[in-house]
C-alpha cells in the first residue's frame, strides 16, 4: 500500500508508475484519493480547532467557577462541542477508511531496474543455467511416465476430489518426500530458521499479503469462519509479525517454511485436467526474508541465487526470467520466475518465483523496526519458492527419463531415497 504522504509530495511519481504498469484506469483512483485526502485534512484541522476551543472553554468555565460566576452560555457551548467533535470525527473516520481502501488499488512503486512491458511476452531472460539433454528416443511427458510406471493415479483422484488433484504412489510418493526433506535441509544449512505454519489464515492477515484480485482468484474460504486455506506458507510466516516493531539488531530475519498449499487458480492459466504441473493442492518449501530497506536488494539476489543453487544440485536446466512492469502483481516492486526446461514441449515453465515487496506488505500489516537512530520505520519483506515438489517432480520425470522407461534419480536425492538410483527399475 502506497504511503499517502508520497502522493501528497510527489503525485507525478505515482502517475508515472501507474503508466509504467499500463493501468491507466487507476489514474482516476489516484485523483479520487487526492480529492478525498484534501477533505480529510480539512476535517482533521476542524477537529483540532474544536478541541482547542474545548480546552479554552474548559479554562474559562474553571475561572468562572473560581469567581462564583454562572455563565450559562459557556456551559451550553461546552456541552455542544463534544457532540460536534464526535460528529466530525465520525465523518473523518469514514473518509479515512475510504481513502485506505482506494490506496490498496494503487500499485507499489517499481524498482528502477524492472523492465517496462505490456504483458508477459515482454519479460526478460536474465540467465540460462544448464544445457538441455538431447534424447535419442521418443520422450514422454510426466503424466504418461507416472501412469505407465504406476506412480500416480489421476483418474481416481478426479473421481474422489475433482480435477487439479492427484494420488502419488510408490517411488513417486517417496520422491515427493525426498524433495521436501532435501529442500528443508538445504535451506537450514544456509542459515534459515525452519518453520511449519498453520494451514489456515484469517482475512485480516490475508488482506495484508495479497491483493483483492489475488484473494478472489486463489483463496479457498472456510464457510462460516473467518479463515482461508493458505495459498503459500509465506502468508502465515509474514503474518507472524503483524503489528510488531522489531529491533534493527535482530534483522534480517531469514525464515524457511514447509506447508501444503491450496489454490483455486481461477484465471487465464486454469487447472490441468491431468497431471502435476498446475494443481489445487501441492507441497512447497518457501523462503522469507524480513530486513531493513537498505538491504532488501542484497537479499533479493541471495534468494534467487539459493534457488539456482538448489536446482543446479538437481541438475535440472533452468533460467531466470524477470517479470516486466505489467506482469508484476500490484504489491511487488520487483520479481522474477525461475523456470525449468521441458523437453517434450521444448519450452521453459515456471518452477518458482522470487519477489521483493519492499514495504507494501509491512505497511498493510503494520510491521516496523527501530533503526539505529531509534526511529520506527517499515521493514521490507521478500519471498521466494525453495521448491514446489509437484513441479520439481515434473522436471525430474521429464528431464531424467531413460530409454528403458525408467527415471534416473538426481544424485543429491539418492540418500533421501534410501539409496535407490532409479524409479521403475525392478
Amino acid at each position: 500500500m502506497i504511503d499517502i504522504s508520497l502522493i501528497r509530495q510527489n503525485p507525478d511519481l505515482i502517475r508515472k508508475n501507474i503508466k509504467k504498469k499500463f493501468q491507466d484506469e487507476k489514474l482516476k483512483v489516484l485523483e479520487e484519493i487526492i480529492k478525498k485526502d484534501e477533505k480529510w485534512r480539512k476535517l482533521k484541522s476542524e477537529i483540532d480547532s474544536l478541541r482547542a476551543e474545548r480546552n479554552v472553554l474548559s479554562k474559562q468555565i474553571s475561572e468562572a467557577k473560581k469567581e462564583r460566576a454562572n455563565d450559562k452560555n459557556l456551559l451550553k457551548k461546552a456541552k455542544q462541542i463534544p457532540q460536534e467533535i464526535a460528529r466530525v470525527e465520525e465523518k473523518e473516520r469514514r473518509l479515512k477508511e475510504s481513502i485506505d481502501s482506494l490506496l490498496k488499488q494503487i500499485p507499489t512503486i517499481l524498482h528502477e531496474s524492472v523492465p517496462i512491458g505490456k504483458s508477459a511476452k515482454d519479460n526478460v531472460v536474465r540467465e540460462v543455467i544448464g544445457i538441455p539433454k538431447k534424447f535419442d528416443f521418443s520422450i514422454k511427458n510426466h503424466t504418461e511416465l507416472a501412469e505407465e510406471l504406476g506412480l500416480a493415479d489421476f483418474e481416481t483422484s478426479a473421481e474422489i476430489t475433482g480435477n487439479g488433484f492427484y494420488i502419488l504412489k510408490n517411488d513417486l510418493a517417496l520422491l515427493n518426500q525426498a524433495l521436501i526433506n532435501y529442500s528443508r535441509d538445504f535451506m537450514v544449512s544456509k542459515g534459515y530458521e525452519y518453520i511449519e505454519p498453520p494451514l489456515m489464515i484469517r482475512k485480516k492477515v490475508l488482506e495484508g499479503v495479497y491483493s483483492k484480485s489475488e484473494i478472489d482468484a486463489m483463496s479457498y474460504k472456510i464457510e462460516g469462519e473467518d479463515l482461508y486455506l493458505i495459498a503459500t506458507s509465506e502468508h502465515p510466516v509474514i503474518g507472524m509479525f503483524i503489528g510488531k516493531t522489531l529491533n534493527h539488531k535482530d534483522l534480517p530475519l531469514k525464515l524457511t517454511a514447509y506447508s501444503m498449499c491450496f489454490r483455486k487458480e481461477i484465471g487465464s492459466h486454469g487447472i490441468d485436467e491431468k497431471g502435476l504441473f498446475r494443481t489445487h493442492q501441492f507441497n512447497k518449501q518457501e523462503m522469507v526474508v524480513i530486513c531493513e530497506p537498505k538491504d532488501s536488494y542484497k537479499y533479493y539476489k541471495e534468494l534467487m541465487d539459493l534457488s539456482k543453487e538448489l536446482f543446479k544440485k538437481l541438475k535440472i536446466p533452468i533460467r531466470e526470467y524477470e517479470s516486466c512492469s505489467a506482469d508484476l502483481g500490484d504489491l511487488k516492486a520487483k520479481g522474477a520466475d525461475l523456470e525449468f526446461w521441458r523437453p517434450r514441449t521444448n519450452e521453459y515453465n515456471e518452477i518458482g518465483s522470487v519477489t521483493n515487496m519492499e514495504e507494501a506488505q509491512a505497511r498493510r500489516l503494520n510491521i516496523k523496526y527501530f533503526n539505529d537512530k531509534g526511529e520506527r520505520r517499515f521493514v521490507h519483506t521478500l519471498n521466494n519458492t525453495a521448491i514446489a515438489t509437484s513441479r520439481a517432480m515434473v522436471a525430474i520425470l521429464e528431464n531424467c527419463q531413460q530409454k528403458d522407461g525408467t527415471i534416473k534419480i538426481p544424485d543429491v536425492l539418492i540418500p533421501y531415497m534410501d539409496g535407490k538410483k532409479f524409479i521403475g527399475k525392478k
